[in-house]
């Protein structure tokens, strides 16, 4: 019962933060999702509804050491490479009903340190 409440309690943060956050085409959403093991982050124009790049902690070269956090990191540095590679320089963070603490903190001064612009 605890987890299903827990769940809700997310969901429901997570609406409303994405009745306020809106990616464009020039400024796009940062989405991060966490699991226990690995992160993913997604580049997402919500106007045309298509992910415009994306990252994880289970891509090669990513996984393969360091702690979570540590990974999170560097899948922050990877998605602002990708975005630079495709001419993105500023997004809006979206951290989709997770604190910003610890690893979900991570992807966002990974994606800082990379020349993201959040």
């Amino acid at each position: 019962m605890q987890t299903a409440q827990k769940t809700i309690r997310r969901q429901k943060l997570r609406w409303r933060i994405r009745a306020k956050v809106s990616g464009t085409a020039q400024k796009p959403r940062l989405s991060v999702f966490r699991s226990n093991k690995d992160i993913y982050v997604q580049i997402i124009d919500d106007t045309n509804g298509t992910t415009l790049a994306a990252a994880n902690s289970r891509q090669k070269g990513i996984g393969d050491n360091g702690n979570k956090t540590e990974r999170a990191t560097q899948v922050g540095r990877e998605i602002a490479r990708i975005a630079k590679d495709l001419g993105i320089e500023t997004c809006v963070f979206d951290r989709s009903g997770y604190l910003y603490h610890g690893r979900v903190k991570a992807v966002a001064e990974g994606a800082r340190e990379g020349g993201l612009k959040l």
